[in-house]
């Protein structure tokens, strides 16, 4: 696949489902045993695509979130914005990359790439990984991101430790 074989473009309300799905899809192929298996079934998909349609809902979304179209079909998605206290540490940057996730098919051909670049351009930003995610935390060194030492345990991914990386 060639940077030409997709698009990048805002998702609409209609996108929520196949979102939900990648998005699930998404999460397994990254993380795989760093996650129980709940994370992964029907119960997570209901709930993602409940998120992603009051998310795409929202006035302003697309400023938020681009998604990366396959053949139609989309393949990844990305979040940024205003960065956020978490459990405890005030943000060190003003933006912040919530998410992005491409499914393992489309790794290695450039979607991330574009959807990072679609989300920050080259502002300075700050995003969370799991500490135990070479894969992404490559991904982000590669795109000027370095770990700035601060680490958090997040209790909503069952206690998944968490490194900040920051541009």
């Amino acid at each position: 696949m060639a940077p030409a074989d997709f698009e990048v473009a805002v998702p609409r309300v209609d996108d929520a489902e196949e979102l939900a799905s990648v998005h699930v899809q998404a999460w397994r192929e990254a993380y795989g045993e760093l996650l129980p298996e709940h994370f992964y079934d029907d119960v997570a998909r209901e709930s993602r695509q409940v998120r992603w349609s009051a998310l795409l809902s929202q006035e302003g979304a697309g400023e938020r979130v681009r998604v990366a179209r396959r053949e139609g079909r989309i393949v990844g998605f990305v979040m940024s914005g205003p960065s956020a206290e978490q459990q405890g540490h005030p943000p060190v940057r003003d933006v912040q990359l919530y998410a992005l996730y491409v499914l393992s098919s489309c790794y290695g051909h450039g979607v991330g790439r574009v959807l990072l670049d679609q989300a920050l351009r080259e502002r300075p930003a700050q995003l969370w990984v799991a500490k135990d995610n070479a894969r992404a935390r490559r991904f982000y060194e590669k795109n000027g991101f370095t770990a700035d030492g601060t680490e958090q345990v997040d209790p909503d991914l069952d206690g998944l430790i968490e490194i900040r990386m920051v541009r």
